[in-house]
């Protein structure tokens, strides 16, 4: 496609994606990695919330939270999701639909050990997304797990990673007059080749 040079250029949409993430690095405020990430619940009904991307790997995305939380439950019940991930200092965005499964091996305890030790504990100590009484029953439960856990504490069996294996990615570039430049990268299978569309703005 020959139209498709500059940011766009390159064939693989994991690489394009790493190399718009580390200008994001040097040009964004906060949180240069934060995903709007969607998920659905039993009844079809759309959820999105924030969190960060801990990893762009060669074949998908990686990010890491609690299994139980309500995003973790409806991960596992449907397998997919999708997210958006915008800076707005570049004026760019990469959108992202695909299947999940999760990271719970070596790679998710690593990651774990790299955390600060609060929030280690505090993995530990949140049920998220249930119910909470007040914030100082979740101080009082951080307290309770610094003791039972210690100063180096095992990554809980119910946190850990899911990794996004994208079917379609999108990447989308600010133009004048609201003409904007979008290519998407899409495949039927995670083995099929990548067909490369131009989409109107």
């Amino acid at each position: 496609m020959t139209d498709r040079t500059g940011i766009f250029a390159g064939d693989d949409p994991f690489v394009i994606a790493r190399r718009w993430l580390a200008e994001a690095e040097t040009a964004e405020p906060n949180d240069p990695n934060a995903i709007a990430l969607s998920t659905v619940d039993g009844d079809g009904l759309p959820n999105a919330r924030m969190v960060l991307l801990k990893d762009i790997e060669d074949a998908a995305f990686v990010f890491y939270t609690n299994y139980d939380s309500a995003k973790g439950q409806e991960l596992a019940a449907t397998g997919k999701a999708a997210f958006v991930m915008h800076w707005k200092s570049l004026r760019r965005q990469i959108r992202v639909r695909g299947t999940v499964n999760r990271e719970e091996g070596p790679q998710a305890d690593a990651y774990y050990k790299s955390r600060s030790l609060k929030s280690r504990l505090g993995a530990w100590a949140s049920q998220q997304s249930r119910p909470l009484t007040s914030r100082t029953a979740l101080v009082a439960e951080v307290a309770k797990v610094t003791v039972a856990h210690g100063p180096n504490p095992a990554r809980p069996p119910f946190w850990g990673g899911f990794r996004i294996v994208p079917t379609e990615v999108e990447f989308w570039a600010d133009g004048p007059f609201r003409l904007h430049d979008r290519f998407r990268w899409s495949r039927i299978g995670q083995v099929d080749p990548w067909e490369i569309t131009r989409l109107s703005p």
